[in-house]
């Protein structure tokens, strides 16, 4: 699906969701996104959550964060019926480190209190890099479904495998114990491979393993896999190599930074285009 139907696709979703255009409402929106779909990085559950804040600051309806991301899970989930889970939703509206646990229709998000120098160490050991092939991961994660639900053990013992993974990323973490995250990391991305053969490929492996020669410690695909952004976390003297043996097997290496923030929204109170004579405002939202 080209990006811009995949943006109007998930639009629709949240306009037909609160009913304005029913009601009789008009109204202008525009929409912008610094990564494409396919990446791995939730940018479709992060464009679904802002467009989300746009309404609620509009339409005045007091959405707190966790109302904001269940919503956003419903209209993706439900309404639109994508393929996935909830994780994108909430670590966008929430922002910062968190650790998240769901359970049936529960979820429970948890801030992680790391130190400042804790996050710019981190932050630093990690590279990141778009692997040049994009996809949609509903494919991904219907494998990953069937897999279950057909019990096959390797799969349903990877998934398992995996929460306690994530148990022990997040005591590691917390003890700024960053080389055994990035041995983790390593050991994660081994077991997710497991779940569904779509998660990786010939050229994702080639470039891991490059990585991994050049120094990384750990690493894996964001998201469901099979394309997207890869990151490596990287010992202090070696993050200059690891960029280098990825860019030579084709990897774009791209700066990033974490932010402690999630969904911003705002009403404006002066457009800049100025349009016979009169300024307008708006409603505007970031994350």
């Amino acid at each position: 699906m080209p990006e811009d139907a995949h943006q109007m696709k998930l639009a629709r979703g949240v306009v037909d969701r609160f009913d304005v255009e029913e009601q009789g409402q008009g109204f202008d929106l525009y929409t912008h996104a610094d990564c494409p779909p396919g990446s791995g990085l939730g940018s479709s559950s992060t464009m679904v959550v802002a467009l989300i804040g746009a309404f609620d600051k509009w339409l005045q309806l007091g959405l707190d964060p966790y109302e904001t991301a269940r919503l956003a899970y419903e209209i993706e989930r439900s309404d639109l019926e994508i393929e996935g889970g909830k994780q994108d939703q909430y670590a966008a509206t929430f922002g910062g480190f968190n650790y998240m646990e769901f359970r049936d229709d529960v979820a429970l998000i948890n801030p992680l209190r790391i130190p400042e120098d804790g996050v710019a160490e981190l932050e630093y050991a990690l590279v990141m890099a778009f692997t040049g092939q994009s996809r949609y991961s509903s494919d991904i994660i219907e494998d990953q479904i069937d897999n279950y639900e057909e019990k096959n053990m390797t799969a349903v013992e990877a998934m398992d495998r995996t929460r306690e993974l994530a148990v022990e990323m997040k005591r590691v973490i917390l003890k700024g114990r960053f080389y055994e995250f990035g041995t983790l990391l390593h050991r994660a991305w081994e077991v997710k491979k497991q779940m569904a053969s779509k998660v990786t490929n010939p050229a994702i492996d080639e470039m891991y393993d490059a990585a991994r020669e050049a120094g990384a410690m750990g690493g894996k695909i964001s998201g469901a896999g099979g394309g997207g952004f890869m990151f490596c976390f990287t010992d202090f003297d070696r993050q200059h190599v690891v960029k280098e043996a990825l860019a030579e097997h084709g990897a774009d290496v791209v700066d990033f930074g974490f932010t402690d923030r999630g969904l911003q929204s705002w009403t404006r109170t002066l457009r800049s285009a100025r349009r016979n004579g009169h300024v307008s405002g708006g409603e505007g939202v970031e994350n």
